[in-house]
């Protein structure tokens, strides 16, 4: 009796992609295990999907797949449980794309020399993820980026297979809120939005994060989540240049803008305290405006507002080393030769990272005066500098009382400011680190 033939499967890819994503047999892959791809990739795993991290990057290849982390708020006991129940593996080879159903593209978004988006990251990603591309996969752009990005730079590139979106295969964006270092908010109770090329995508790519995010917010066009995340932090960006303009005021007026904003913050509508300091570090908030002011003079708009507020943050370390002048003439010292200690060369507090530090240029325009040059940090042992490996000063009363002056650029919470105060000729402190503290010796911001 010959073999009843099997019926030929009359689901959609959609349908399909559906299904795997509910019952856990999809297959995921996230591209770019920095700050952003390593948590998203832990959390899908914890969800019970089986994730494979793609990295460029052997060492973290390595070190991942040996149950390590090296992202700060990555528990490595996450990752080794995770490798341990293989439901997580890393690898530089994107031929594993082959057997995936998702793909989180989590890659660097740069600007170049000339303050322009550098997209090359992406486009050395998509054109990999394009060699793989197959039916019911989607794709999901999570690096930030300006406007258009997801449907006139990367769409393109997965349509030369001949593979219809929205129907053949789904493409998303959805950008990172990532904020390093808080406790009380991290990828899952952070709401995710997320805007696909057709509707079909935004349904698809809903799906993905529902099964381990708690909320996810739809909007209608990859285009309006892309200018979502510009907006956040432009918003930031915006206001922190204000208040930092009116610091610059405030010391003209000899008031103190620590005062008013918090005197200012006891309103309990219609303002939201933001606070001066060094300048503007981190991965985005330097970075995004650009990205906006850059596709508004693109389409013949000029976005004199937000650059305004660029060029206020980025002369805040010249303001910094202008303190720094004062608090040393009041020694009788100049800049040559003057031993300076900064406090902090991470960008924000309680955390590893010093991409765009405002620190590094506090230390960098110090040393172009003469001024000698040592810093202190709890959570960055070793940085390179002026070409060399300069490794972090232990706080001691004799290590302090070594310098002509202290700068408190990143106000970490395990670090005793009374203490370096008492130790300390003079302060320059410019996060209100001593708050509350009077001394002839401190100099604010």
């Amino acid at each position: 009796m010959p073999t009843p033939r099997r019926r030929a499967s009359t689901k959609t890819p959609a349908q399909i992609l559906e299904q795997r994503l509910e019952n856990r047999t999809a297959r995921l892959a996230v591209i770019g295990l920095g700050y952003v791809g390593l948590p998203l990739a832990v959390e899908l795993a914890q969800a019970g999907f089986e994730v494979v991290g793609i990295d460029t990057d052997e060492k973290r290849v390595r070190q991942l797949n040996r149950g390590q982390s090296y992202i700060q708020d990555v528990p490595t006991a996450d990752v080794t449980a995770l490798v341990r129940q293989k439901r997580f593996t890393a690898t530089a080879d994107f031929s594993v794309l082959d057997r995936c159903d998702t793909v989180n593209i989590c890659v660097p978004t740069p600007l170049s020399k000339q303050r322009d988006p550098d997209v090359s990251y992406i486009v050395a990603a998509a054109t990999e993820v394009a060699k793989h591309l197959h039916p019911g996969q989607l794709v999901i752009l999570e690096s930030t980026t300006y406007p258009g990005t997801t449907d006139e730079l990367v769409l393109p590139m997965l349509a030369e297979s001949g593979l219809a979106v929205g129907k053949d295969f789904f493409l998303a964006f959805s950008p990172e809120r990532v904020d390093p270092g808080n406790t009380q908010f991290n990828t899952r109770n952070i709401p995710k939005v997320v805007g696909g090329v057709t509707e079909a995508c935004t349904k698809a790519a809903v799906k993905l994060y529902r099964q381990r995010l708690d909320n996810v917010v739809a909007v209608s066009s990859t285009q309006v989540a892309e200018m979502v995340k510009l907006l956040e932090n432009t918003f930031r960006s915006v206001n922190i240049g204000l208040v930092n303009e009116l610091a610059l005021m405030c010391s003209r007026l000899k008031i103190d803008v620590w005062e008013v904003i918090r005197a200012a913050a006891t309103k309990p509508f219609g303002f939201m305290p933001f606070y001066p300091g060094p300048g503007l570090g981190g991965h985005c908030i330097p970075i995004d405006p650009f990205y906006l002011s850059w596709k508004a003079r693109a389409s013949g708009f000029e976005a004199r507002f937000i650059e305004l507020a660029g060029h206020v943050n980025a002369h805040m370390p010249d303001h910094v080393v202008d303190l720094v002048g004062g608090a040393l003439n009041r020694l009788g010292r100049s800049f040559r030769r003057a031993r300076v200690l900064v406090l902090g060369v991470a960008y924000k507090a309680d955390i590893d990272d010093v991409r765009e530090s405002p620190s590094l240029d506090i230390m960098e325009k110090l040393r172009e005066r003469g001024a000698r040059i040592e810093y202190s940090d709890p959570h960055v042992p070793s940085i390179r500098f002026a070409g060399s490996v300069m490794k972090s000063v232990s706080l001691t009363a004799t290590n302090v009382r070594r310098f002509d002056c202290v700068i408190i650029a990143t106000a970490h919470r395990s670090v005793d400011y009374g203490a370096v105060l008492r130790w300390s000729k003079a302060v320059v402190d410019t996060r209100n680190a001593l708050a509350g503290k009077r001394s002839a010796k401190i100099i604010r911001l």
